[in-house]
């Protein structure tokens, strides 16, 4: 099980590591870059290129603003893409948001919530599972235990 996390801006590695964090606790190999379809598109293209070959399964591309590198990569592969739309600017990450979900149609990105990059990564795990018994597995278990924490939480003192 291979996945790869994409930004495109140091500034963004924050609010990124919540999906690394998720891939580790379910054991995923994975890799992170920083690379801008605007600054570096070629080196963008030479890298996605080099992930297909070494079997990379879904990609997680977090972006602000205009966020076109979730769609810039989705049109360049066929890896599965789960775009989280970045804060940033002063529209509280609504454009980035607007910008992954309309993608044109034939080339779609799955997009979560703003600064979910959590949710990007729990997504991609599903993504795996579909292949990856073992995943799906992992998956249950989790599942069961949130609702036991959760359960178990007991009440709330207001």
């Amino acid at each position: 099980m291979k996945a790869a996390i994409i930004f495109g801006s140091a500034s963004d590695t924050p609010g990124m590591r919540k999906a690394a964090d998720v891939l580790r606790e379910f054991r995923v190999d994975f890799s992170a870059h920083i690379l801008s379809a605007h600054r570096v598109p070629e080196l963008l293209t030479e890298t996605l290129k080099k992930l297909e070959t070494e079997g990379v399964e879904v990609i997680i591309a977090g972006a602000g603003l205009a966020a076109h590198l979730p769609g810039v990569i989705a049109g360049q592969t066929l890896i599965p893409v789960i775009g989280v739309p970045l804060t940033s600017g002063g529209l509280g990450g609504l454009d980035a948001l607007l910008s992954i979900v309309q993608m044109p149609k034939p080339i779609p990105v799955a997009c979560v919530g703003v600064d979910n990059a959590a949710n990007a990564a729990y997504l991609a795990c599903e993504i795996l599972s579909i292949k990856y018994p073992e995943m799906k597995e992992k998956l249950a278990a989790f599942r069961v235990k949130m609702k036991a924490d959760f359960a178990n939480s007991g009440g709330v003192e207001l």
